[in-house]
């Protein structure tokens, strides 16, 4: 085993993820014959419409007319390192103070058939990976950093998600349709965030383009009335702690925590209403679809028993609307504690899935969203259920019938929903075994910490500083998600990444 300080620990790391990958019946590698099918596309999607192009049919075989958008000020915001680019967005003010949002989505679809070997690898792993040590994309290269991806300055075919915001954050008319777009500015979360709440400068790229500035002002007003009119309906306050190794000569050296700000909220409010808009345009087509549903959690019980220790009562039944009341005051009221509550509260909430949606019938909705119409669509080159939900899309556009059977999407939800899960247990795991190096120096040390998981299994704690989650092998009893306890770390082991702690009894 390697110690915390060997020059290999990048090298560790991502021999440790190819292995959880494989463990967890993932495929770390692209087949031959999905690279060779990735290298024979000679140049990005085109369809009829486009300026200087011959029209030509996409992967299924539909030639989608297209709107000219390419004059737009279009723009992607997203992390400073994403090559992966599927969306853009721009925004018009209409009359009375509505406001039309465009969403661009990176056409995916038009470059990957379905029953080919990047579609069988996409069909089986269903999203990307992403690890501290590596990155294992759900395409291969040359298309997802390249032709099928929305880059500055390139000229693409994009599937158009239109829908109307008033003035109160309500979602009106909608309509998806097949557009020539250009991206004017690749833009970072941070840089973008820091200059919409005055403390930095314009990005370069906000100043260089035309009107680019009034326009991101523009999106960031409707996306906070988006917000607002969600929360209003139930959707929950909630607050996370991502994190991410950084590395120094290749050895992880410390968590870099990622902070929500008002670029990111713009992005998901955008991508959380363009989701629903694609939702209704399939059912009102009578397409079945797969839907992204969050059940009422099981839990319920213990977020009401979690909330009467802060002298706060809920309702007996699962009521969004009043967990997000209670999740609103605790955050004015312990704003230095909201995200352990955050967490516990996620933890208790449990996880999305995918299910089948028939048109005409009931739709389960998302809990922690407060909408009944949502599904995965606006994310094609890392998620298979997005791309997916492209083929439906074009299908529908051309006036063709649905390329997937109800039981088909119904076989691929419930494998997409497994897939996502055995993934995010690939992300962990590599997660912990970095988090072992960073600790591996630090036995005997004490930490303060809340309980994130108790059960049969074990009982799991994330400290504070640095963030990290372990296990309590001694001294559990009693506890339960929500409960903060002090502890001591006594083992850590790179290869499995496990993290042990002792609870240090009469500490809460």
């Amino acid at each position: 085993m390697s110690s915390p300080n060997s020059p290999d620990g990048a090298a560790q790391l991502r021999l440790l993820a190819r292995r959880a990958m494989v463990a967890r019946g993932l495929w770390p590698d692209f087949a031959p014959a999905a690279l060779q099918q990735a290298e024979s596309v000679a140049q990005p999607p085109r369809d009829r419409g486009v300026v200087g192009a011959q029209p030509a049919p996409a992967a299924h075989g539909e030639t989608l007319a297209l709107r000219d958008l390419r004059l737009l000020a279009w723009a992607s915001i997203d992390n400073d390192d994403s090559r992966d680019l599927d969306q853009l967005s721009v925004a018009e003010p209409l009359a009375g103070g509505v406001v039309k949002v465009l969403v661009a989505i990176a056409d995916v679809a038009a470059l990957v058939a379905r029953d080919t070997p990047i579609d069988q690898h996409a069909v089986h792993n269903t999203t990307s990976v992403y690890t501290d040590a590596e990155v294992f994309s759900m395409l291969p290269e040359r298309l997802s950093t390249d032709l099928s991806v929305l880059g500055q300055d390139q000229e693409r075919v994009a599937l158009i998600v239109e829908f109307c915001v008033q003035p109160d954050g309500s979602v009106g008319q909608s309509d998806v349709y097949a557009a020539a777009v250009v991206n004017k500015a690749k833009l970072a979360y941070d840089s973008v965030a820091a200059w919409l709440d005055g403390r930095q400068p314009p990005p370069p790229r906000v100043s260089a383009v035309t009107a680019l500035a009034e326009q991101l002002r523009l999106q960031d007003r409707v996306a906070q009335a988006l917000k607002q009119m969600r929360h209003a309906h139930g959707a929950l306050t909630l607050q996370t702690l991502e994190t991410r190794v950084l590395f120094d000569a290749d050895q992880p050296r410390e968590l870099y925590i990622d902070q929500p700000n008002r670029a990111k909220e713009l992005i998901e409010e955008f991508m959380i209403a363009a989701n629903g808009a694609t939702a209704r345009f399939l059912e009102q087509r009578g397409f079945p679809s797969l839907r992204r549903v969050l059940l009422p959690p099981a839990r319920w019980e213990r977020i009401v028993a979690l909330a009467a220790t802060l002298h706060e009562a809920l309702p007996a039944q699962p009521d969004p609307a009043a967990l997000n009341d209670f999740l609103v005051r605790r955050r004015r009221l312990d704003p230095g504690r909201f995200a352990d509550l955050s967490l516990s509260i996620i933890k208790l909430l449990g996880r999305g899935e995918y299910a089948l949606d028939l048109p005409g019938q009931p739709a389960t909705g998302h809990f922690g969203l407060a909408v009944s119409d949502y599904m995965h669509a606006t994310a094609p080159n890392r998620r298979f259920p997005d791309l997916l939900t492209q083929r439906l899309l074009r299908a529908a556009l051309a006036g063709a019938s649905p390329p997937y059977s109800a039981d088909e999407l119904r076989q691929l939800a419930a494998h997409c929903t497994e897939q996502e899960d055995n993934a995010a247990k690939v992300e962990r795991q590599v997660a912990k075994s970095a988090a072992a190096m960073l600790l591996a120096t630090r036995l005997g040390q004490q930490f303060d910490g809340i309980v994130t998981g108790a059960s049969s299994s074990g009982t799991w704690i994330r400290i504070s500083t640095p963030p990290i989650e372990g296990r309590i092998v001694q001294g559990f009893q009693g506890l339960d998600v929500g409960d903060h306890a002090r502890v001591r770390l006594v083992h850590t082991d790179i290869e499995r990444g496990f993290i042990d702690f002792d609870r240090i009894q009469g500490n809460v």
